[in-house]
C-alpha cells in the first residue's frame, strides 16, 4: 500500500526532525528556562542573595530582600504559566485555522477578553478572580468567532491575510472601547490599566491557584487535539478520509486555544505576538509535527515571557515595562517577516 506524504500547509510540508535532536533542544530549552526563572528571581529594583532565596522559600520573609523574593516567586510562576498558554494557543490557531498570521492577540482575541473583563468591572460590579477568567474566556471567544466569521466573507474563504486583517481591525476597535470604558469610569480606573497593558508585576499565589484549573483544562485539550491537528494539516478532505471528525477536532483543538487565551489574559491582560513568534521558531527547531511542536511551545512561550519580564526589569531599573510592551517590540518585525515570507495575497 502507498503511504500518503504530508502536504504542505500554507506554504510549509509538514516536517519532523530526529528524535535524538529534538530531545536535545528540549533539554536546552528547558535549562534556559530554569536559568531565566532564577534570574527572575533574584534581579528587580534591588538584586536579593541566594541566601535570602531559600529563606524565601523556607517560609521566613522577614526583611525587605526576602519579602522581595516572596512577591517574585509568583510573579515568576505566572510568566512561565502566562507564556506557556499563549505560545500553546498560537500554536493550535495556527493549526486549527491553517493560517501561519494567527496569534491571539493578532486575531483580538485578548483585546475580547481584556473588553469582557472591563465591561464586568464597570457595569455588572464583576470582583472575583474566578469570574475574571470566566468573563474572559466568554469574551475571547466570542470574539474568536466573530473575527473568523469576518474573515470568511468573500471569495477564498477565511485566507491569511483576510484573518490577519479582520483580527487586526476588531482589536483596535476592542481596544477603543476598553479605553472608553475606563474613561468613563476614574473608579476604576487604576484597576483597570492592566486590561489595556499586559504585564505579569500583579502575579499572587492567590490568582496562581485560580487560574491554573482552567490552564489545565486548556493544555489537555490541545495536547490531546496535537495528533488531529497533523491530519487537519493535510486539508479537510483528506482528513475526513483519514477517519477524522474535522468539525469536532477543530472545534475541541479551538476551544482549548480560547481557553488558554482567556485564562492567560484574566491574570495578566493582552499580551500579543507571543503565540505568534514562538511557534515558527519551534518548527524551525523541530519541524512542524504536533505532537512536539505544543510541548515546544509551551517551554520556548515560558521562557520568551520570562526573559521579556526580566529584561524590562533591568533596562529600566529602578522601574519597569511590562512585557506587553517588550512583546510587542519582538512581535511587531517578526509579523512583518512573516507576511512577507508567505507572500500572501490581498483579494
Amino acid at each position: 500500500m502507498t503511504s500518503v506524504q504530508p502536504a504542505a500547509v500554507s506554504g510549509v510540508a509538514l516536517v519532523r526532525r530526529p528524535r535524538r535532536l529534538r530531545s536535545a533542544w528540549l533539554v536546552g530549552l528547558v535549562v534556559v528556562l530554569l536559568a531565566l526563572c532564577a534570574a527572575s528571581v533574584v534581579v528587580g529594583s534591588r538584586n536579593v542573595d541566594v541566601s535570602d532565596v531559600l529563606a524565601a522559600l523556607g517560609g521566613s520573609i522577614d526583611g525587605f530582600d526576602r519579602a522581595a523574593v516572596a512577591k517574585r516567586i509568583p510573579r515568576t510562576l505566572l510568566a512561565v504559566a502566562a507564556g506557556a498558554a499563549l505560545a500553546v494557543s498560537g500554536a493550535v490557531l495556527q493549526g486549527v485555522t491553517r493560517n501561519p498570521l494567527a496569534d491571539p492577540g493578532i486575531l483580538g482575541i485578548n483585546t475580547g477578553a481584556s473588553l469582557a473583563v472591563v465591561s464586568g468591572i464597570a457595569y455588572f460590579g464583576l470582583s472575583t478572580a474566578t469570574g475574571f477568567i470566566w468573563v474572559a474566556i466568554a469574551g475571547a471567544g466570542v470574539t474568536a468567532a466573530f473575527v473568523y466569521a469576518v474573515g470568511s466573507l468573500g471569495r477564498g474563504g477565511a485566507t491569511p491575510l483576510k484573518l490577519a486583517l479582520a483580527g487586526a481591525a476588531t482589536a483596535a476597535a476592542l481596544a477603543s472601547f476598553v479605553s472608553a470604558v475606563v474613561l468613563g469610569r476614574n473608579d476604576i480606573a487604576g484597576s483597570a490599566l492592566s486590561w489595556q497593558i499586559g504585564g505579569v508585576g500583579g502575579g499572587t499565589d492567590e490568582s496562581l491557584r485560580h487560574v491554573a484549573p482552567f490552564l489545565l483544562v486548556g493544555f489537555v485539550l490541545c495536547l490531546l487535539s496535537a495528533r488531529s491537528l497533523n491530519s487537519l494539516a493535510l486539508g479537510d478532505d483528506l482528513a475526513a478520509g483519514l477517519g477524522e471528525r474535522v468539525a469536532l477536532v477543530r472545534g475541541v483543538a479551538a476551544l482549548g486555544a480560547v481557553i488558554l487565551c482567556g485564562a492567560a489574559t484574566a491574570v495578566t491582560g493582552p499580551i500579543a505576538f507571543v503565540g505568534l513568534v514562538v511557534p515558527h521558531a519551534c518548527r524551525l527547531l523541530i519541524g512542524t509535527d504536533h505532537r512536539w511542536l505544543l510541548p515546544f511551545s509551551a517551554v520556548l512561550g515560558a521562557a520568551l515571557l520570562t526573559g521579556a519580564d526580566v529584561l524590562g526589569r533591568v533596562i529600566a531599573r529602578p522601574e519597569e515595562i511590562d512585557v506587553g510592551i517588550l512583546t510587542a517590540l519582538i512581535g511587531a518585525p517578526f509579523f512583518i517577516y512573516i507576511v512577507r515570507r508567505q507572500k500572501v495575497r490581498a483579494l
